[in-house]
């Protein structure tokens, strides 16, 4: 699914994507009511717990007494979780768009930001009282709450020190500037940086984070030069026959240096590796991510990305679960209105050239996506 930027949403609070990106994205907050009118929660109070106890899913539990808090990572078994109706508790899982198609749907809804950004649906479950403290993500996220109701206090935090008592990164010295309690429907937006802390009110609270991806320049960097260095293949020697006689053995050779500089500027002398390489960092999967063998063999019909599928495309490429190939024409159009919509008609797939079709198979054959008939 798509979306257009200049559709007004019920999600924006009666703006246009176009219009939230230019106000508010990355700039200031938005609280929206009935951001989703009749909001029902995409995971049921017991099939969330269930799910925070299977191995490959990201869980954390987090409990409050006056002002000690504990943290423990999953999975858990259910009678590792404290009862529903004891006060000051949070169970979060990970991820959850992965696993349950009604989070996936919801996830979708928020396409009017680049794929490569979009990250994950987390879902929260509160007792009374229940939070994580008074925190800031250096990302964007979108608060939507599911059911019950949850007291939001943020503030345009300059101190960002944390107290070093607790074993989470929670704020030494929060200043709320603002408070608001949501109740199921409404969401409120919030900047990277910006300071917030919510309390369950009256227990039963179930939230959705739906959060985003922010690279860090170092991580991204070293992931890229060492898919570059991957591909290159390179057989010159560093070669010194007018190195002299030396009495400082233990200092670098400045030619080595040199050499060592030209080798990163060849490496990153190539535009479309680099693209490729970041494509391919983009759409990986997942850790702990597996796809499903299909049901059925594979015959060209309607189809849909598997929720797990990560799918994008620039200019030249068109990347899916961590591997890129070059498309031009025909197929690239093809495989770009894929990407963008997760979906082809079974009139696209069966004018599709045989080359396309048989890459739409393989992908078919890996779990990639399924056929309208199939299971996911």
């Amino acid at each position: 699914m798509s979306l257009s930027p200049d559709t007004a949403l019920p999600l924006l609070g009666g703006l246009t994507p176009a219009r939230f990106m230019r106000r508010h994205w990355q700039k200031k907050p938005l609280l929206i009511r009935q951001a989703v009118p009749g909001m029902r929660p995409p995971i049921e109070r017991s099939a969330l717990f269930d799910l925070a106890g299977r191995e490959g899913v990201e869980s954390r539990l987090i409990a409050r007494r006056d002002d000690t808090w504990t943290l423990r990572h999953g999975p858990f078994a259910r009678r590792a979780l404290p009862p529903v109706g004891r006060a000051g508790w949070t169970l979060l899982v990970q991820g959850v768009d992965l696993h349950v198609p009604a989070a996936h749907e919801l996830l979708q809804r928020f396409r009017f930001v680049p794929d490569a950004r979009l990250d994950d649906l987390m879902i929260s479950w509160a007792s009374d009282g229940g939070g994580v403290g008074p925190h800031f993500d250096s990302y964007d996220v979108f608060l939507l709450q599911a059911s019950g109701r949850r007291r939001w206090r943020v503030g345009r935090q300059r101190d960002l020190s944390l107290r070093g008592d607790v074993p989470l990164k929670i704020l030494a010295n929060f200043e709320p500037e603002e408070e608001f309690v949501l109740e199921a429907g409404d969401m409120l937006y919030l900047p990277p940086r910006w300071a917030h802390d919510g309390d369950a009110v009256g227990g039963d609270c179930m939230t959705c984070s739906i959060g985003f991806r922010a690279p860090q320049r170092g991580g991204l960097a070293e992931e890229l030069l060492q898919r570059l260095a991957d591909e290159i293949e390179d057989p010159v020697l560093y070669r010194d026959p007018q190195q002299a006689a030396t009495d400082t053995p233990a200092r670098l050779p400045a030619d080595l240096l040199a050499f060592a500089h030209d080798a990163v500027q060849r490496a990153l002398a190539r535009p479309e590796a680099l693209a490729l390489s970041l494509g391919e960092v983009m759409t990986e999967p997942k850790p702990h991510t597996w796809f499903d063998e299909p049901a059925q063999p594979w015959t060209p019909g309607a189809l849909s990305l598997d929720r797990r599928t990560r799918m994008m495309y620039d200019d030249r490429f068109v990347f899916i679960n961590g591997e890129g190939l070059r498309a031009a024409g025909a197929d690239a159009r093809l495989m770009r209105r894929l990407a963008d919509r997760r979906a082809l008609s079974a009139r696209e797939v069966q004018r599709a050239s045989p080359e396309a079709q048989a890459l739409l198979g393989d992908w078919h054959d890996a779990g990639w996506l399924h056929r309208d008939t199939d299971t996911p």
